[in-house]
């Protein structure tokens, strides 16, 4: 089976998850909070939480790119510093969510005592993926094919 077949098939699945049962999950998160310190408190906490996230995320977003841009000056592969970049970007965006359930996940996504532990599992992720790549295209010889154009020449260095 095709990867883009494997994909598709948990598609459904993926948008279930992310359209019906997060917002389920919140809903009941509010409500419980709403009924132990009351709805008051509960909205004064959300806007707290929001508060707190957007100023940690552009924190951690500033540290990122400068690692990023120190990186790229001295000519080494900004592995870590792309990882940190794509956690810190999806931790904002569930921190920009309202309710507590997304938040911890974003919170736990941008915190720099945190973050290495879902670098490691990206890292992984994205390896698995690479590797799965590569084998599937394994088969095929290294240069031209048949029915490619190959044009002789000879490099010349001025």
């Amino acid at each position: 089976m095709s990867t883009t077949r494997r994909r598709r098939r948990w598609l459904p699945l993926i948008l279930f998850v992310a359209f019906v049962v997060v917002p389920l999950v919140e809903i009941y998160v509010v409500i419980q909070v709403g009924q132990a310190i009351g709805a008051w408190w509960t909205i004064g906490l959300l806007v707290l939480d929001s508060m707190i996230g957007a100023w940690l995320v552009k924190r951690e977003g500033r540290r990122a790119w400068q690692a990023l841009r120190a990186a790229l000056d001295s000519y080494r592969p900004p592995a870590k510093e792309l990882a940190d970049g794509a956690l810190i970007l999806i931790g904002g965006t569930l921190l920009l969510t309202p309710g507590f359930a997304t938040d911890v996940v974003g919170f736990l996504l941008v915190l720099p005592f945190t973050r290495p532990l879902f670098r490691r599992a990206l890292s992984v992720y994205v390896g698995s993926r690479l590797t799965t790549v590569a084998v599937g295209r394994a088969g095929r010889a290294p240069g031209p094919t048949a029915g490619d154009t190959v044009v002789r020449g000879e490099v010349v260095e001025d």
